[in-house]
C-alpha cells in the first residue's frame, strides 16, 4: 500500500468518525435552562422508562413526589402524585379516570395519564431541594443546575458532542 493510499484511508476514517459523532444516539432526560446560555444537564436512559421529581412544598414544607414514565414516542407521562398536606397548591381530589388514596398519612393520585412533550420547572433557591429519583437513587438538581434557574424538561436524543457539552447528572462533579 502506498503512502498516498494510507493517508487517504486515514482521512476517510476520520471523516466517518466525525460524521458519526454528530448522529444523535443517546436518549436522555434533558434539563435545558430557559433564557440562559448555561449548560444543560441530562440523565442518559437506555431501557429505563421511570423517573420521579421530589421537592419540598414551599408552604407546607413537606415532600411532594411526581412520578413519570417515558412513553414509546418519547413523551413524558405523569402517572402518579404523592403529597403529605392538603392545603394551598395541592389537589383535593383526582380527575376523571384517576384514583385518590390515602396511605400511611400521605395522599396519592394514581392512574394519571397526563402526557407532555415537555414541562417547565424552576429549580428552588431556598428550600425546595428539587431532586430527580432515577434507578432508586436521588440526584439533587441544584448540584448540576444553578438554583433559581427555569428549565425545560424533555426527552431528547443526544449526539456525542452534545453529551460532552452538557452535564451528566449521574456522574460525580
Amino acid at each position: 500500500m502506498s503512502k498516498f493510499q494510507s493517508i487517504l484511508y486515514l482521512l476517510i476514517f476520520f471523516i466517518i468518525l466525525i460524521f458519526l459523532a454528530f448522529i444523535p444516539f443517546q436518549k436522555a432526560i434533558v434539563f435545558q435552562p430557559n433564557h440562559s446560555n448555561a449548560k444543560f444537564a441530562y440523565i442518559p436512559v437506555k431501557n429505563e422508562t421511570h423517573f420521579e421529581i421530589k421537592y419540598t412544598h414551599s408552604i407546607h414544607l413537606s415532600d411532594v413526589v411526581e412520578s413519570y414514565i417515558i412513553t414509546h414516542d418519547e413523551r413524558i407521562q405523569q402517572y402518579e402524585l404523592m403529597y403529605e398536606d392538603f392545603a394551598i397548591g395541592m389537589p383535593s381530589n383526582a380527575e376523571k379516570g384517576e384514583t385518590f388514596e390515602q396511605i400511611n398519612g400521605a395522599y396519592y393520585i394514581k392512574n394519571m395519564k397526563r402526557d407532555f412533550p415537555f414541562f417547565h420547572l424552576r429549580i428552588g433557591q431556598v428550600r425546595a431541594n428539587h431532586t430527580v429519583i432515577f434507578k432508586n437513587k436521588e440526584y439533587l438538581l441544584s448540584r448540576s443546575i444553578k438554583p433559581g434557574t427555569s428549565v425545560k424538561v424533555e426527552i431528547r436524543k443526544l449526539n456525542f458532542f452534545k453529551q460532552w457539552k452538557g452535564v451528566n447528572i449521574l456522574e460525580p462533579l
